[in-house]
């Protein structure tokens, strides 16, 4: 069932300039009518996936789940969830991507499963010692009878990263207690994971997007994390980002290699500094890791040079494309983001209680240029569904509608990322403004949302999915994703740069700067005949020289 293309020439292939379109399933088209997006709901809507005039999609997880974590708790790698549907509904989803020009990349959680996964249930009534445990990390507590937890460790989703099983021994998960950590020293995860990735291979997936990719390897003893180096923000810890993960990569890149039309994996791994990141991309190992030190930038011309120039210094130091990325699943909505005052800490959110606030008009403005610019740039781009219609985060959502685990596991004192799942606006007029076909919506989606509904923002040229659809169409027209930066002089607060035919002016924050002349080919705010580019503004201007 593997799709027949071809591999590309080296150097050149589909994923270094890709724009890869993520879809969260849950909130992207509903079919069923039980208020959750399916996969019938994402093939009925591919056409207007290709019509943006993307490359790819990424398909955040659809497998078997009690979805504790929106499906990031995997109880079967090879199957699908009847929530979404079935593995045929995938095959068709999957040969009607290809029929209209666009590969799929699916979801990989190798770092932990669902506690719901069979090996897991396995080990709980297996015991202590036995082969079954050996996948998972479980370890004996301390204190007289062992009822402290192994080490200090804290779960990111908040709380101890231990549970207790049955007054015996506690099993470590860095994220939800219901998502118990793999032992990825035992060799039978390893053989495991290229199982799966062979079954979607086979079935003919494009590539991965890899979970927790700087995760899977812990330190040997499982010592304690220095929480006041934690506090400073320090990437180093004994759980995340060790140098063991990068031999997984390489033996995932060897199954890869086996199969033809490049296929390709994509890490999740919060690493700094940008050199280490780059490491996961050195040619034997995975193709394009996500770039959060761009995604965390804030709305700083400094800022943004400094991110953009570092992204592709260390990637390209090792063959790779940099990425670009501006929103996802996990973090505010760019269009919101980077208008709030104060900015708030990442990972905190943001709620109707938050001291962080954005000015709704000024939010659109960003939002626009921010894409604009993210566009035009060198390298592979990711789109968070929902992005091309200007979403911003949803912030005044009730506390008993929220779903994240991380709220519930924070008493509230962090709302979670619920706020950036909404599900999507399709048609003003519809029930659940076209999401589904009974109006029903796990989370509920804001009123005002019909302004920026699809229907109503098609072949408006003023709108945020226009200016998308434009961007796209000439980024690939002029093969802004293969071509290179050149930086261009710029008087303070705004980004002046070349690439190819193409000269980028962004007005970050400064003065109104001079418009070149030459062919304003998209602005993502009205000119109005002016020769300047305002504040907040990304203009790309086909010059003569």
């Amino acid at each position: 069932m593997s799709p027949s293309i071809p591999d590309s020439i080296p150097g050149h292939e589909w994923w270094r300039s890709a724009v890869i379109y993520q879809v969260y399933p849950r909130s992207f088209a509903d079919a069923s009518g039980d208020g959750v997006g399916d996969l019938p709901g994402i093939t009925a809507h591919l056409d207007e996936i290709a019509d943006l005039g993307v490359d790819a999609v990424w398909l955040s997880p659809f497998y078997r789940s009690p979805q504790n974590d929106g499906g990031y708790d995997v109880a079967d790698y090879t199957d699908v969830d009847p929530l979404f549907g079935t593995l045929a509904d995938f095959d068709l989803l999957l040969a009607k991507a290809h029929d209209l020009g666009l590969r799929v990349v699916v979801d990989l959680v190798p770092n932990h499963s669902s506690n719901e996964h069979a090996w897991f249930r396995a080990a709980l009534t297996a015991g202590a010692g036995s082969p079954e445990r050996e996948r998972y990390i479980f370890r004996d507590g301390k204190g007289e009878h062992g009822e402290l937890p192994p080490n200090n460790w804290q779960s990111l989703f908040g709380g101890p990263a231990w549970t207790r099983v049955d007054g015996g021994q506690w099993y470590l998960h860095l994220f939800d207690s219901s998502q118990p950590d793999f032992n990825w020293e035992n060799p039978e995860v390893a053989d495991f994971f290229d199982a799966v990735l062979r079954f979607w291979l086979d079935r003919g997936v494009d590539g991965f997007r890899v979970d927790v990719a700087h995760g899977n390897v812990k330190a040997p003893g499982l010592p304690d994390v220095d929480l006041e180096l934690l506090k400073t923000g320090s990437m180093e810890s004994p759980y995340l980002g060790l140098e063991g993960v990068h031999e997984i990569y390489r033996r995932w890149h060897r199954v890869l290699a086996e199969y033809p039309g490049d296929r390709m994996m994509c890490g999740e791994a919060w690493v700094q500094p940008l050199e280490k990141l780059a490491r996961y991309t050195r040619p034997d190992e995975m193709q394009q890791t996500f770039n959060f030190v761009y995604l965390q930038s804030p709305w700083d011309a400094p800022q943004l040079r400094e991110a953009i120039d570092g992204s592709l210094e260390a990637f390209g130091s090792v063959g790779a494309p940099s990425t670009w990325v501006l929103s996802n699943h996990d973090t505010i909505r760019h269009t919101t983001r980077l208008a709030l005052v104060p900015p708030p800490p990442h990972g905190q959110g943001v709620g109707p209680d938050s001291p962080s606030k954005a000015d709704p008009v000024l939010s659109q403005r960003r939002g626009r240029a921010a894409s604009a610019l993210m566009l035009a740039l060198p390298g592979s781009a990711y789109v968070y569904q929902g992005d091309e219609l200007g979403l911003p985060e949803v912030i005044d959502m009730p506390g008993e509608a929220r779903q994240d685990p991380t709220y519930a596991r924070t008493g509230g004192r962090l709302v979670g990322r619920d706020g950036c799942r909404v599900p999507l606006p399709w048609r003003a007029d519809a029930p659940a403004f076209g999401f589904s076909p009974t109006g029903a919506s796990w989370l509920p989606q804001p009123g005002d949302w019909a302004a920026l509904a699809r229907d109503r923002q098609a072949g408006d040229e003023g709108s945020t999915l226009e200016l998308h659809r434009r961007a796209l169409r000439l980024r690939r027209e002029l093969g802004l994703g293969c071509g290179s930066l050149a930086w261009l002089d710029a008087p303070a607060g705004v980004l002046a740069l070349r690439n190819g035919d193409i000269t980028v002016i962004a007005n970050i924050d400064g003065e109104a700067a001079p418009l070149p002349a030459g062919e304003v080919l998209l602005s993502s705010a009205p000119l109005d005949g002016s020769d300047a580019v305002p504040a907040d503004t990304t203009v790309w201007v086909r010059t003569s020289d």
